[in-house]
């Protein structure tokens, strides 16, 4: 028995990363998609991920999308997070596929980062970003738009997604001029490679290191 748990595993991982792909290519992109028109500020309507409890209404770390820019063919999208007097702003960096509308990336750690520019029309954007690490994989969608509310008819179709592939609602804040958000709910990162990709601290009691 002993000698079948090599291959047992073998094939488990290999039906794994067969799902993960298969999930990845399920992802539509928008067809002729021009990364300098998403340059410039962007708003979150609605965030949905693949996880239950990705954040915790709780703890007093803020977590939240600036903008995004292009350098040459690279897309980079400006995070901050901020709570306890701190705002700390991070660069993250992708980088084109080969395919249209897709980049990938690496984080600290070792996660691997893919992006699909899902849909747009430059003043709304439906963004999924899949984040992996060896112990979890974390799919996130986001709803982005350039000034709030929104548009009713891109919140139906980004709803769409989140019924197709199950989603889970998530907390959302958005950055209020340069030092946080307008609202005075708490949130922290509770999956690693999220904590990761936005530079926040995992656990809590991480959170007075500066850095």
């Amino acid at each position: 028995m002993a000698t079948l748990r090599g291959p047992l595993l073998l094939l488990t991982l290999g039906l794994g990363l067969a799902s993960a792909q298969k999930a990845l290519e399920e992802v539509p992109v928008e067809p002729g998609f021009q990364a300098q028109k998403v340059e410039g500020r962007w708003l979150t309507i609605q965030l949905a991920a693949s996880r239950a409890h990705l954040v915790s209404p709780t703890d007093p770390l803020r977590l939240g999308l600036h903008s995004i820019w292009t350098r040459d063919e690279d897309v980079e999208f400006v995070l901050f997070w901020t709570g306890d007097g701190v705002c700390k702003g991070m660069n993250i960096t992708v980088h084109p596929t080969g395919l249209q509308g897709q980049f990938q990336g690496s984080l600290e750690g070792g996660s691997s980062m893919h992006v699909h520019f899902v849909s747009t029309d430059y003043s709304n954007l439906i963004l999924y970003i899949r984040l992996e690490d060896e112990e979890e994989t974390t799919s996130l969608w986001a709803l982005l738009a350039r000034r709030v509310p929104g548009d009713p008819a891109w919140l139906r179709k980004y709803l769409e997604y989140v019924a197709k592939f199950q989603l889970q609602q998530a907390l959302v804040f958005n950055l209020d001029g340069e030092h946080g958000p307008p609202d005075t709910q708490h949130r922290t990162c509770k999956s690693k490679a999220v904590a990761r990709l936005l530079h926040c601290p995992v656990p809590r009691a991480a959170s007075g290191q500066n850095s």
